[in-house]
């Protein structure tokens, strides 16, 4: 077996073209994305979403099961690439490495490839601010079964590495789209589905809505909800109870309880 290939200088230039990636402009302008982290990355290949470089320093694994992902890697055709501890700290995103840091297309599809099952239930995130939120939304669609997430007007990129790391890889099980709102009510009303709003503002509760049946539901942005054009559009506005002295919740938490809600109902 080959030796992987040893990166010792700061300067390197791969070193530089991975720090270029945090950056959303060199993710576009590239189409890679930054995978960090071993159950990001195990769900990566799970979902045979190949790398085609791995970046690696044996000094920061967390335990025994990096050679096989390693393996794995390799006979996937992804180059593997040896670093010294100094430069993975550069490489690395997180404060705390893990040593695998892997080079990977970026993920995202095509509104007209979203295939829509009967009793599909899709989320639609629309303008979210925070690459935390989006992630853990990822992770709660994909829990729930959603056949796809629909993010609107973007605020964030699908690709930031911390919306992979709050997905815990979640990203790479769901497809994604990104597109308009114009163009995201466009294609959900040509493919029959019931559009879900949740808002604050809401008579009815999640709990007295059917929702069965090809259903988008739909959440808006961290500081002020969905946009008018959403709650125009919407067959029906939803409010989960709030019976603290809070108005609101996090948007990624209401996604968890609406998206259970509907699992619930249909099993």
């Amino acid at each position: 077996m080959q030796e992987p290939l040893l990166i010792q200088s700061l300067t390197n230039k791969r070193v530089k073209t991975i720090v270029k990636l945090r950056q959303r402009s060199h993710r576009n302008g590239s189409g890679l994305m930054l995978i960090e982290g071993y159950r990001e990355l195990k769900r990566a290949l799970h979902n045979k979403h190949y790398p085609e470089e791995l970046y690696i320093c044996r000094e920061f694994f967390q335990g025994e099961n990096e050679p096989a992902l390693i393996d794995s890697c390799r006979n996937a055709g992804t180059v593997i690439i040896q670093c010294t501890p100094a430069v993975f700290q550069k490489l690395a995103y997180r404060d705390r490495p893990e040593g695998l840091l892997a080079v990977a297309p970026i993920v995202g599809i095509k509104l007209k490839d979203l295939s829509t099952p009967d009793n599909s239930l899709i989320v639609v995130i629309e303008a979210t601010e925070k690459p935390g939120n989006l992630g853990t939304i990822l992770r709660s669609a994909d829990s729930a079964g959603a056949n796809g997430v629909i993010v609107c007007d973007h605020c964030t990129d699908i690709n930031n590495p911390n919306v992979v790391r709050a997905s815990i890889g979640a990203i790479f099980a769901l497809p994604i789209v990104e597109t308009s709102t114009s163009e995201g009510i466009s294609w959900l009303q040509k493919h029959d589905f019931r559009i879900i709003a949740t808002t604050p503002h809401a008579d009815k509760l999640y709990t007295d809505a059917d929702l069965t049946g090809n259903i988008a539901i739909a959440l808006g942005s961290e500081q002020y909800g969905l946009s008018n054009v959403w709650l125009e559009k919407a067959d029906e506005k939803l409010r989960i109870p709030m019976l603290g002295q809070s108005d609101s919740l996090n948007v990624a938490s209401a996604a968890t309880i609406l998206l259970y809600e509907a699992v619930r109902q249909r099993h």
